[in-house]
């Protein structure tokens, strides 16, 4: 993911764990751009390092709009100078406030697959996400959304579950489709404080971090996500199945069907999910840009060398290798993995420190769905349709 604005953005969310990277930067307000020697070198060698014949390139922030238009055509003609046979396509993660006309007609016009971040109907969006003078974004964000439609700009929607929407699933879920959302993401909000300082006065803490902690208040309560999943998923498989398209849920059955993880938290190992800092720095996470992490600069090392390094390696073994001894007899390790190692920090009953903070979210939302999802896995290795299952539940 490459980060053309590190953590500088035009909104002031209550819950974002980027900002804090600031401190890594410490002259980034001065000098926050990436420039297009860095964006060229980004651009060659994500290309040279993909085996394949198609190459993802993905623009998330901050807020990469904030570099402005012509920012992102120049780097079409990098694209257009280095992609040789290969297919290139664009993501963009974006609030959405900035958008027009202007930038819509680029999105089409280069294929760009958009992701906008909405958390809900007006109330659940406002209560965290706020511009830095504290006013409400939910209205621009709608707007952003009609824009895209009316360029029929490819989007999807990726909405923080936090303390408070977590309480309205099904409210939640019926508003993202009214807005024309079939390709939903559901992120929990899970951020640590430290009861200590480090020298920076900051006091979010490195995932790995021995410190005590405990999590914000606007994070979300693990019985509460596993409740908010299981909800929306008997709603979704009843009527929604096969025409809007819900990350966690697909992830669950591929994990039921067998298949390849298509999510990171849910693989066997982490690995190669790279952050790219404005200045090169690349990390192997993006929930990883701590020092300890950084595998080093595109200008001085090659993206594929950095993917193939000892060091990226073994930050992506550490997931299995790390795991507890609870985790290791679930029964749900195959649709699980642990989940992200950024959320081991909690001690389990048998007293095993490690343990992943969402994991009683997750087993409540396995175990609800399991029968469902078999069914849907039987039907799939029978040659059918998983989309059957509404005819079979009516």
């Amino acid at each position: 993911m490459a980060k053309p604005s590190g953590s500088i953005c035009n909104l002031d969310c209550t819950y974002c764990f980027y900002l804090e990277k600031e401190h890594l930067y410490p002259n980034r307000k001065l000098n926050w751009k990436m420039n297009l020697a860095t964006v060229e070198a980004f651009i060659k060698q994500q290309i040279d390092a993909q085996h394949g014949a198609e190459v993802v390139i993905a623009w998330q922030g901050g807020e990469p709009t904030l570099l402005g238009l012509d920012f992102f055509k120049a780097a079409m003609l990098f694209v257009d100078k280095h992609a040789r046979e290969k297919t290139v396509s664009h993501t963009m993660q974006t609030n959405g406030i900035l958008l027009d006309n202007a930038w819509c007609s680029f999105f089409k016009k280069n294929d760009f697959l958009i992701g906008i971040s909405i958390d809900g109907p007006e109330e659940m969006h406002d209560k965290y996400r706020l511009t830095r003078s504290g006013k409400p974004t939910h209205a621009r964000v709608l707007e952003a959304i009609l824009l895209l439609q009316e360029h029929q700009v490819e989007f999807n929607t990726l909405t923080v579950v936090s303390d408070f929407n977590v309480k309205s699933p099904l409210k939640l879920y019926h508003y993202l489709k009214s807005i024309g959302s079939n390709n939903i993401q559901f992120i929990p909000l899970v951020e640590r404080i430290s009861n200590q300082a480090d020298e920076n006065g900051l006091y979010l803490i490195s995932p790995q971090s021995n410190l005590a902690s405990t999590v914000t208040s606007w994070s979300v309560k693990p019985q509460e996500f596993g409740k908010f999943l299981a909800e929306i998923f008997t709603e979704w498989i009843k009527h929604d199945i096969g025409t809007v398209y819900i990350q966690t849920f697909e992830q669950a059955f591929a994990a039921w069907a067998k298949m390849p993880a298509i999510i990171c938290v849910f693989a066997p190992r982490c690995g190669s999910n790279f952050a790219l800092e404005a200045n090169g720095d690349l990390y192997a996470c993006d929930h990883y840009v701590y020092p300890e992490y950084k595998l080093g600069n595109i200008h001085e090392t090659s993206i594929k060398a950095m993917n193939e390094s000892s060091s990226n390696l073994a930050f992506g073994k550490s997931k299995s290798s790390s795991l507890t001894k609870k985790c290791q007899q679930c029964e749900f390790k195959f649709a699980c993995y642990g989940g992200c190692p950024k959320h081991r920090f909690t001690i389990n009953e048998n007293g095993e420190p490690g343990h992943n903070y969402l994991c009683g979210a997750y087993e409540m939302f396995f175990k609800s769905s399991n029968k469902n999802l078999k069914l849907m896995s039987n039907l799939w290795e029978r040659g059918h349709s998983p989309m059957l299952i509404k005819e079979i539940l009516k």
